[in-house]
């Protein structure tokens, strides 16, 4: 290759830097911002403030004290990095300055601006953050509740349940036995989460059970980069890989956790020695008490600000807003907070706010030094938010691609990979 792997990470790097707004860092008038939730949207909410706007009086409240990311969990599964890789504490946000305290948030009185916690402690904002990411809707497929959970694993969300479990659970199955995969329909977070997944298994049963078979279960008929990966299917994992959308049966009605047995919507009946099943989502509960989300079980938000339309003053964050075109996705939650943050500065001083861009780029590994991706930028739309034309894209089909061009293509798309992952965890945490 030309470059070397330093230069491809420090590319890699660039679009995290690119994502935050233009600010004017002596302006901020002083104020107190509470942000509720230390994951991508949270996190680097505090970070950004703490850096750009030092006047301001920052706490983020996160009961847990190391944040797992959602990202490179795939990986985990494959075998490719531990949960040490993606596990990450606060001490560093907290020497910079930021206030962070690892307590349950109890209720949000937005009337009086007050936080409450789960030991009592009431804490004080002018402005409120919430990040709050997601909860599954047990029993939305019949039997699925979070005792079914323990024999049929999410991994979807790491504060509800280790992507570890789902490991052990793998390497534990029988070679010849089925892993079953059950994806929901839209929306849901991270859409090319489920068909990473997918990947990361297929290359794992590959090389340590080959005469098992994944079988992917899906409630829609199409997904985020479905012909890159379909190539990529093809042609690393021949023969293991069936994937089944909605109108092939796909859709999963019911689940029998003792039997380790999945029905479909037109009754046919499969049995798995280890099942995955990712149930249909909604903004996490603090969200949803605090009156944020809507009868869809989402928050809508004001898109040149992010404010809530809902609750006055309260800016929502990530995987928890109704956003779309914008996926939910980390890197979107990590450009919604500098978003959110200007925009908190900008209103205590006075200022009108900065002008709204998003940020998104979506990398999937597919196998070994096998990456691809999709990107796109967004702003404020007639009726939400748009899609800027001609800003987004994928990467190129295989059929584009010469066999010397395809590998050397893929190779640099895994190596951005890691850079982005490195940058905004670092920009996060460190």
């Amino acid at each position: 290759m030309a470059l070397s792997r330093r230069a491809f990470l420090a590319a890699a790097a660039l679009p995290a830097a690119l994502a935050a707004p233009r600010i004017a860092h002596a302006q901020a008038g002083a104020g107190r911002v509470v942000i509720i939730g230390g994951g991508f949207g949270g996190a680097s909410a505090a970070r950004f403030a703490r850096d750009n706007f030092p006047a301001l009086d920052i706490t983020l409240i996160e009961r847990s004290r190391s944040f797992t990311t959602c990202p490179y969990g795939n990986l985990v599964l494959a075998g490719r990095r531990d949960m040490n890789s993606i596990t990450f504490g606060y001490e560093k946000l907290a020497a910079r300055g930021v206030r962070v305290v690892h307590q349950s948030v109890v209720a949000v009185d937005a009337g009086a601006k007050q936080v409450r916690l789960a030991d009592g402690a009431q804490v004080p904002y002018d402005r409120l953050i919430m990040s709050p990411g997601i909860d599954l809707r047990w029993g939305a497929i019949e039997g699925y509740d979070e005792a079914a959970s323990e024999r049929m694993p999410h991994g979807w969300v790491p504060s509800l349940q280790p992507i570890s479990l789902l490991r052990r659970q793998l390497e534990a199955m029988p070679d010849g036995g089925n892993f079953i995969m059950v994806i929901p329909d839209n929306p849901f977070r991270c859409p090319p989460g489920p068909y990473e997944r997918i990947s990361m298994v297929a290359e794992y049963l590959k090389r340590a059970k080959p005469r098992s078979k994944l079988i992917a279960l899906d409630a829609k008929n199409g997904f985020s980069k479905q012909p890159l990966l379909q190539d990529a299917w093809a042609e690393l994992y021949p023969g293991i890989i069936e994937w089944r959308g909605a109108s092939n049966d796909g859709r999963v009605t019911r689940v029998n956790a003792a039997a380790m047995e999945v029905e479909t919507e037109f009754g046919e009946k499969l049995k798995g020695a280890v099942v995955n099943v990712i149930p249909p989502q909604m903004a996490a509960k603090i969200a949803r008490d605090a009156g944020l989300a809507n009868q869809s079980g989402w928050c809508p938000i004001k898109p040149a600000t992010l404010e809530s339309t809902q609750v006055e003053g309260i800016h929502v964050l990530g995987d928890a807003t109704i956003a779309a075109p914008m996926p939910k996705s980390g890197f979107i939650a990590s450009s919604h907070a500098k978003h959110a943050v200007a925009c908190i500065a900008a209103s205590l001083a006075g200022r009108a706010p900065p002008a709204a861009t998003f940020f998104n780029t979506c990398y999937s590994h597919v196998g070994p030094d096998y990456g691809i991706s999709i990107v796109g930028v967004f702003r404020p739309g007639a009726n939400g938010f748009a899609e800027v034309e001609g800003s987004g894209g994928v990467s190129p089909r295989n059929a584009t691609l010469s066999a010397e061009r395809r590998r050397e293509h893929r190779q640099l798309e895994a190596l951005y990979a890691d850079g982005w992952y490195e940058s905004i965890t670092g920009e996060m945490f460190g």
